[in-house]
């Protein structure tokens, strides 16, 4: 006998959780099917959150071992203590993906264990028992992608996943790919004392954001030790006893790079194949994303699709508003997403983060830019932290002063980006940030000069 619900989520990461408890608030009947031992997705168990959690760690190692001085703390003796660290990351998920659980049972929604398949009706089979629902929404996310002539073994060919939890500190690591991904883990391994060499086959790293600040943020990482191969590709590998040999091919030059562990990290891909969505009917893209209209439904009567599934950024934060925005359009309540307010961030040190258009970007819709600029050499709070590489730039429509682009490079430029989104959401103009009260002394004091530049008016520099 069949269950009748309102709508069954499969998929319990950031898009489908968050889906579930919004429908639920809206009075649906609800249950999620997730086939992992713990809710979260990716993000909250081999993602966003454990390599976070690496990340402030990593930086506190390496601020005791070398950034302290200056402040005048004096430290010796300072050693790292790996499995206490990792510990440390595992107990951050757990109290996570254990506040999802209870989120779940505070809301009414069912976690239903094991794996969902789409049947007609629409129907999700899971085991022996079949979800019958008003509404499927799939929320399955993505998987790493895998190389051509780097297949994953686990072990010394690694993805994002064992990158999080390995036993020991490589000597040597190279990092395929010097997007978000490579460049954050490459960084937590650099800190704690590997030799790090990132190769990536465009000419800049971060391919997609702010060209200038992505430079700056690549000189910055070579000052702390990592060494890039740009307009470098990887043709190969070879296990040897104990390293992996990889062919590689760049434009410059060319040979064999040895590592004790190579993470490949050149994207991610739509995890959807198994779904039965093929087999519904569902339409996907060239690229094997679920195509979807613009209220988040397929071809295919009451299914829907959200996150990493369909087009757009791969982003935690871009599958939760989605999942928000889906039911309440279900629900007949006004949902939207903003696709010109999505911030993305590079949790490197410093951070890089953006928002809206780039220089590149806006050139290529043929939109005239005014652009303000302010360093964060020239913001006191900066000055007292001891953290004053990078600035931020403001990018302003030249005919209406509308804010179109926000990058930061910097200290905190993760919670810096807020603002912006904000201000992008809302349509404010270079002005209107400039015009607002910031608090003294404060690191968003650099994003009020850099609106505040656009006019050519900043005060501090």
């Amino acid at each position: 006998m069949a269950d009748r619900l309102d709508l069954v989520v499969v998929g319990a990461g950031p898009g489908g959780y968050v889906a579930a408890i919004r429908a639920a608030q809206l009075g649906m009947r609800v249950a999620c099917v997730e086939k992992d031992p713990a809710l979260g997705g990716t993000c909250l168990n081999i993602g966003c959150i454990p390599s976070k959690a690496l990340l402030d760690s990593s930086e506190l190692f390496a601020q005791a071992r070398r950034g302290l001085a200056v402040h005048g703390v004096k430290t010796s003796g300072v050693e790292l203590d790996l499995p206490a660290m990792m510990t440390r990351k595992d107990r951050v998920v757990r109290g996570l993906t254990q506040g999802v659980a209870s989120l779940f049972k505070k809301n009414g929604i069912e976690w239903v264990k094991g794996t969902g398949r789409l049947a007609a009706g629409p129907r999700v089979v899971v085991g022996d028992r079949t979800l019958e629902a008003t509404r499927v929404l799939i929320a399955t996310g993505s998987e790493p992608a895998p190389l051509p002539g780097l297949p994953f073994d686990g072990e010394r060919i690694v993805s994002s996943t064992e990158a999080l939890a390995l036993g020991r500190v490589p000597e040597r690591l190279l990092v395929i790919g010097a997007g978000a991904l490579g460049l954050e883990l490459g960084s937590v391994w650099s800190r704690l004392g590997a030799r790090v060499t990132v190769v990536e086959i465009m000419d800049g790293v971060v391919p997609g954001m702010d060209r200038g600040m992505a430079t700056q943020l690549r000189r910055s990482l070579e000052k702390q030790g990592l060494s890039f191969r740009l307009e470098t590709s990887a043709k190969g590998a070879e296990r040897t006893p104990t390293s992996v040999r990889v062919r590689l091919d760049g434009k410059t030059d060319a040979g064999d790079e040895d590592a004790d562990v190579v993470l490949v990290a050149i994207g991610r891909r739509p995890y959807v194949e198994g779904l039965g969505a093929r087999e519904l009917g569902v339409a996907f893209d060239a690229r094997g994303r679920i195509v979807v209209n613009e209220r988040y439904e397929t071809n295919v009567a009451g299914v829907f699709a959200i996150g990493d599934a369909i087009p757009g950024p791969m982003l935690a934060h871009k599958a939760q508003d989605e999942g928000v925005a889906a039911v309440e359009l279900m629900a007949g309540v006004a949902g939207h997403v903003n696709y010109d307010a999505i911030p993305n961030v590079v949790y490197t040190w410093p951070e890089l983060a953006s928002v809206g258009m780039s220089e590149e970007e806006a050139a290529r819709r043929g939109v005239a830019v005014a652009i303000g600029t302010f360093p964060f050499m020239a913001n006191g709070r900066a000055r007292c932290m001891n953290e004053t590489e990078g600035g931020v730039k403001v990018l302003a429509d030249a005919k209406t002063d509308r804010i179109v682009g926000l990058h930061i490079l910097g200290p905190r430029a993760s919670d810096l980006i807020a603002e912006a989104a904000l201000a992008i959401e809302f349509g404010a103009s270079a002005e209107d940030v400039a015009r607002t009260v910031h608090a003294h002394p404060t690191l968003p004091e650099a994003v009020k000069e850099a609106a505040l530049a656009v006019g050519k008016r900043a005060i501090h520099i």
